[in-house]
């Protein structure tokens, strides 16, 4: 008889367990981040598109229609002198969606950042539209961003020596889409030192980069690179310290050496281990010092996971997808009526096996 009551005590347990969890499941939901500057964010990378278009149009530099099937201007070309590896190019046009900047933006605010917050954007140019998105989350939520950028780049992006990341952040600028300070360059590519580029394209985008007057990174070591391009950003943050770490692209100097760098999921990064000082890229470091990191390399792992479409021809509109559609659960909450629950259910258990 003991048994049997056991065994519908249990039974009755599981079933408000299912209805309990299923209702804080349900009173736990909140609306996505701010869909105000969500939405601006985005209008305004749809219009930065449009004014590298113009500018590229301007300099005469012709828009291949076959490879940029948007007429973006941000599709460079299968190989150059200032090519460093090989790139996808239907994640290249991916990225040019404008919504991926109220995708940054809502990351950023799930990082905790808020207004007047300061913003560090560590970049590789072989994904110049992820760039403009970070640029564009930064003006919309009224950031103060700092700008490391490489400019070598892989296939199909900023890969056009005669349009590269360079004239892409001029035109930015004459424009009034760059809010971000740029606090300094590199060359990018292989060893952060242009190893996989040809003689002609380092020596090109080292006079390039030079005449900017910006301060140019040019360690080999690891540790050191790193150390520098630290001490760049935390000069440049001045007393009010970085509040979040965006990543663009897959920069030696930001990667680092580690395997484990392969486990870091994109969006709001999560890290169970942090690798040795000499293997960690600006990264691991970020995260070493309890510094969010956003990571925005793998591009068919932001669509899946954020429900943005892969090669869209044409662009979505700005405020389209389910970034701005659906919602998400307040963790924080869940959790703590979670353990409730299941404290109250082990007391309960203890009570029926003691009787």
């Amino acid at each position: 008889m003991r048994v049997r009551r056991r065994e519908g005590l249990l039974y009755a347990l599981g079933i408000c367990g299912f209805l309990f969890l299923s209702g804080a499941l349900f009173l736990t939901r909140k609306p996505l981040e701010p869909k105000d500057e969500m939405l601006a964010a985005s209008r305004r990378m749809a219009e930065a598109i449009q004014a590298v278009r113009d500018c590229r149009e301007r300099s005469g530099v012709a828009i291949d229609p076959d490879r940029d099937i948007n007429s973006t201007g941000l599709i460079g070309l299968e190989t150059s002198p200032i090519t460093t590896s090989l790139g996808n190019l239907e994640a290249k046009r991916t990225t040019i969606n404008p919504n991926f900047a109220g995708l940054v933006t809502m990351l950023l605010h799930q990082a905790g950042v808020r207004k007047g917050d300061t913003v560090a954007i560590g970049a590789s140019s072989s994904f110049p539209a992820l760039i403009i998105a970070s640029l564009c989350a930064v003006e919309a939520m009224e950031l103060r961003g700092l700008l490391i950028c490489s400019l070598g780049a892989s296939q199909w992006g900023a890969n056009h020596p005669d349009f590269n990341w360079l004239d892409i952040m001029t035109c930015l600028g004459r424009s009034h889409f760059l809010s971000a300070r740029p606090v300094g360059l590199s060359l990018g590519g292989d060893g952060d030192v242009g190893k996989d580029m040809s003689p002609e394209g380092r020596a090109l985008l080292l006079r390039l980069g030079r005449e900017t007057g910006l301060p140019f990174i040019a360690e080999r070591d690891l540790e050191a690179n790193v150390r520098e391009r630290l001490r760049t950003l935390e000069t440049a943050a001045g007393d009010a310290g970085i509040r979040a770490f965006i990543n663009v692209g897959g920069s030696y100097a930001n990667m680092g050496t580690d395997s484990r760098i392969l486990k870091v999921g994109p969006g709001l990064a999560s890290f169970s281990e942090i690798p040795p000082v000499e293997r960690r890229g600006v990264i691991f470091e970020m995260a070493a010092r309890r510094i969010p990191v956003i990571h925005l390399l793998y591009v068919k792992g932001l669509c899946d996971r954020f429900g943005l479409p892969w090669d869209p021809a044409p662009l979505p509109e700005p405020g389209q997808g389910a970034i701005f559609e659906g919602k998400e659960v307040d963790r924080k909450v869940f959790l703590i009526l979670a353990g409730a629950y299941f404290l109250l259910s082990a007391a309960v258990l203890a009570i029926a096996v003691r009787s």
